[in-house]
This record gives structure tokens, sequence and C-alpha cells, in this order.
């Protein structure tokens, strides 16, 4: 027995430290995920940190009956993540670490995928694909999958600038060691995006990184959530100021640490991905806000340089950035979230300057759109116009592609493939090819919507896709602009021979895109009535 015990301590070499406050709902399944990761898992620390609804004496009946789990309960509310997980990494007693949320899991074969690839490359930090699982649909969208396409070892960060993406703690297994001996450490207290720093610091350290394509993580994303969770609570401008704080400081720790390369590279980032995401969402936001976020945003992007501009610069992010640094007051929000979108939509006006050059508007002539000329047709930030009309007698899907300076005409648009893709579970039910039919400088195309075929499957939600095909083999895959004139997103209820009738209603997704939410018969009518009043009273 003994020496199978022993046998059992040299191959247990993972600590999990579980965080959670007030989640007894489900903090239990993902203390029982971390343990059901096998005899790889040495110990299993659940930091409580403060729960009043019971989550403590959960977890402390739990580890009645299981020697792995430690239950750590904090005296005082921290406010936020890092103080919990610190809490946990201080306890800690194995070689190697990782970090989980009380609301996510880690599914079959996780801590093994990350081990393996830690002790076979000799790696301070593995790393693993992390999937977003939205809640109650069960919808998963990868996280940074371009990083785990391929398993890889990463001697230096800086050979892979695009780790500084992946800002999740959660998804890597990490040398106690490491973090230890480098004093890396989360910020203390309420400090949302706390990911953000902590993965700067660990990057800073200048580890060996051990990439798998295995997914190693679940994380749950409940948006009609009672308490939304500290990411996901973007209402106010306090989280934006949160958000930029946290970039600025993942910035200055690894312009710090010499990483003069990865601190560029975080500053795309912020770009890329923070920037358009929260522009996406400003048409949500009252006066106030965009005032706020605007005064924010100006002053975060007027700390970069020439050299943090000039790398490719025509890239939405940076188009937006732009636009938002030369205006001192909001100005063409609906267009910068176009251009924000992904794929990004550059919408008309199509501005010149007095000597042609392409321009953002004739009033902010200093952002030129001249390397649009010189950009790849697959990356342009094409326009589509979509037009839909639900009819009983055959539903008809109108587009219109926009000329960008010449390039279009200059690729010579022959055919566009429609396609309508399940928002649940990403499962294609229509896909029609048609011609581009040249009209008046733009090209224009129309088809037929099978709204039986799309109310199959229940009631559900259908984004537009889109394929541009070119004479040449080149293709661009595009969204949609939803247009709102008179009657165009009316809800309406259309006869079918299969259903007896479908109620459908096009709509303006937050980048302004076209969607459909499509229910069939009258027990669909029904559901999309209490899940309408389920929203309102949330």
């Amino acid at each position: 027995m003994n020496a199978v015990m022993n046998a059992v301590m040299r191959d247990s070499q993972v600590a999990v430290v579980v965080i959670g406050y007030d989640d007894a709902a489900h903090v239990a399944d993902a203390v029982r995920s971390a343990l059901a990761q096998g005899p790889a898992v040495r110990e299993v620390v659940a930091v409580d940190d403060c729960s009043t609804d019971g989550s403590a004496g959960l977890l402390h009946r739990l580890a009645a009956s299981e020697p792995r789990l430690r239950v750590i309960r904090r005296r005082a509310n921290s406010g936020g993540c890092g103080t919990p997980r610190n809490t946990g990494l201080d306890a800690v007693t194995s070689p190697y670490v990782m970090f989980l949320d009380s609301d996510d899991v880690l599914p079959p074969g996780a801590v093994d995928a990350l081990l393996a690839a830690a002790a076979g490359a000799r790696a301070e930090v593995a790393s693993g694909l992390c999937v977003r699982r939205e809640l109650p649909s069960g919808r998963e969208v990868p996280w940074q999958a371009r990083l785990y396409a391929l398993h890889a070892v990463v001697p230096h960060p800086a050979q892979r600038p695009r780790l500084v993406h992946d800002t999740l703690c959660v998804n890597k297994l990490y040398r106690t060691g490491f973090l230890r001996e480098h004093g890396i450490r989360f910020p203390e207290g309420r400090f949302p995006y706390e990911d953000v720093v902590f993965t700067a610091r660990v990057l800073a350290g200048d580890p060996r990184v051990a990439l798998v394509p295995d997914r190693v993580y679940v994380w749950h994303v409940r948006r009609s959530a009672e308490r939304l969770s500290i990411s996901l609570d973007r209402a106010g401008v306090a989280n934006w100021r949160a958000r930029t704080e946290a970039c600025q400081q993942a910035y200055e720790i690894l312009l710090g640490a010499g990483q003069k390369e990865l601190a560029r590279a975080a500053r795309a980032k912020f770009l890329d991905h923070d920037l358009r995401m929260y522009v996406r969402e400003l048409g949500l936001r009252d006066t106030g806000y965009r005032r706020a976020w605007w005064e924010l945003t100006r002053a975060y992007l007027a700390e970069y340089d020439a050299d943090d501009w000039a790398r490719d610069p025509a890239a939405p992010g940076r188009l937006v950035g732009r636009v938002v640094l030369a205006s001192p007051e909001p100005r063409d929000l609906p267009r910068l979230r176009e251009l924000a979108a992904r794929p990004a939509r550059l919408r008309p006006p199509y501005a010149r300057a007095a000597d042609g050059t392409p321009v953002w508007s004739d009033d902010l002539p200093q952002i030129s759109l001249e390397p649009l000329l010189t950009r790849p047709v697959r990356e342009l930030p094409l326009a589509v116009d979509a037009a839909l009309r639900p009819r009983a007698r055959g539903t008809r899907l109108r587009l219109r592609l926009h000329e960008l300076y010449g390039r279009v005409a200059q690729a010579r648009p022959e055919a566009v493939e429609v396609e309508w893709r399940h928002r649940d579970d990403g499962g294609v039910a229509v896909c029609r090819r048609t011609a581009l039919v040249p009209d008046a400088g733009t090209w224009s195309a129309e088809t037929a919507v099978d709204l039986p075929a799309l109310a199959a499957p229940g009631a559900g939600t259908w984004d537009l896709r889109l394929r541009l095909l070119f004479r040449d083999g080149v293709s661009r895959e595009v969204t949609a602009h939803a247009l709102t004139g008179a009657g165009l997103l009316r809800r309406s209820a259309v006869p079918s021979a299969r259903h007896g009738v479908v109620l459908v209603q096009p709509y303006t997704t937050h980048s302004g895109a076209l969607a459909l939410r499509v229910a069939p018969g009258v027990r669909g009518v029904l559901s999309v009535a209490r899940g309408r009043l389920r929203r309102l009273l949330h």
C-alpha cells in the first residue's frame, strides 16, 4: 500500500486553486472537475472569499470525504479575484499550479495534457485552448484559437508576440517555483482585469512556453445571471477605465523588463481587441457614457508613439483609434461600429483629399486611408448592405456591395455565397450562390430565404454570413450591414405549410450586422414571447 501511495505522490505534481464568492450553485462542480483530473492532481485548494451563501460549508462537506481538497476561508471579502488567487498560491505545495474560477470547469484530461507538455518541453508555462461556453445555449467559441492550432514550444515569448493576446490565467499550468522566484502575483483587492497584469508579469519573466491544441478550460459565460462577472459587467465607464489601466500596467511591465517587442504587441492587441469590442457597444450607451468613454480613450491613446501607429496602419483597430484620437468629441459612431465589427466593414462615404488621396472624411483629411490601396482584397473592410422583408409569397434577401476606392472593381466580383449560420451550434441551414451584378458603381444580388428550413430545428437565431467571390479566385468572407428602412426590421408571422406559421424577426446585432430570430408554430411563438418577457424583467 505504501509503495502505491508513494508512486501516486511522485506522479501527483499539480495543485489547482479554485476561487469563489457567493457561488454555491456552481463551486462544487468546479472543484469536482479538478478532482476528476486524476492522480496528476496532488491538491485542490479552494479559497472562499468570505461568502455569505453557504459556499464555505458546502466546500468543507466535500473536503470531509476528499483528502486532496483543502478549504481556506478568507475573513473579509477582497472585492476581486486577485487576492484569493494569491492566498491559494501561497498555500500550494505542488511543483505546478493552475487556477480555476468557481463558475467554470476543467474538461477531462486537461491537467494531463498540460503537465505532459510542460515536463516534455521543460517549460515554465504550459498553455492550452480555452472555450467560451455560452449558457444556457451551450454554444462554444474557442478563445485565441490561432495560438493553439498545433503543439509548439516557444523558448522565449518575444518569439511569439501573439502570446500577449491570450491574457487569461486559467488555461495555463505554471511551475510554482518560477512564479515564486520572480515574485509573480496578482494585483490585490478589487482590480478588474487582474489577468491582464498577471499575464504580463509572467511574460516579463521570459519563461519557456509549451502550447497544446487540447481543450484545457471551459469558461462559462452567463449573460443572464443576476450578478454579472466583473469582466461582463461593462455598462459603466468605470469598467473601461479599469481595462485601460490594466492594459497600461501590462505595457509598462513588459517595457520595464526589456521586452520591447511584447510591449508593442500589447498595445496593438488593445487596438485590435479591447478598443473594437467596446466601440461595437457604444451605441447601447447614453450620451454621458459616450463622452466619458471618448475622453478616457483619447487620454490613453495619446501615450502611443509613431511606431505604434505605423505598424499595419490600415488595420481596423488602428483606424478606429486614429479617429478617436483626432476628434475632441464623439463622432461617426455608426461608421466606427461597422469598422470595429469582425470582419470589419468600412461603409460610405469614401472621401478623398484635394490630391485624390483616400481619407476618412472631408473634415479629417489627416487620417489617410491610402494603405487600403495596397492591402490584399481578402483583408479589405468591404461593405455589403442587406435588406430582408419576410413575405408569405416568398422572402427575398437583397444585397449591395459597395466600391472601395476602385479596389472592388479591380478585383472584379462575380458572385456571392449566402449562408445562414445557427447562433448556438454553428450549423448551416441554407447555402446559396448567386451572381453579383454591376449596378451604378456598386454590385447587387438577390436570393430567396428558405424560412421553413431555418425554422426546422426550432426557435433560434441565425447569423448571415457571406463569401464574396472574385474573378481571379480570391474570396473574402464578410457580414452584411442591416438596412433599417421602413418595415425592414419588423416582426412578421409568415404562413408555412410545414409549420403552420413561422415567426420571423430580422434585427441588427451590436456590430450592425443582419441576423434573424425564427420560431416555428404556435409553441415557438409562445416560447419567443416568454423569452422576451424574461429579458425585459432582467
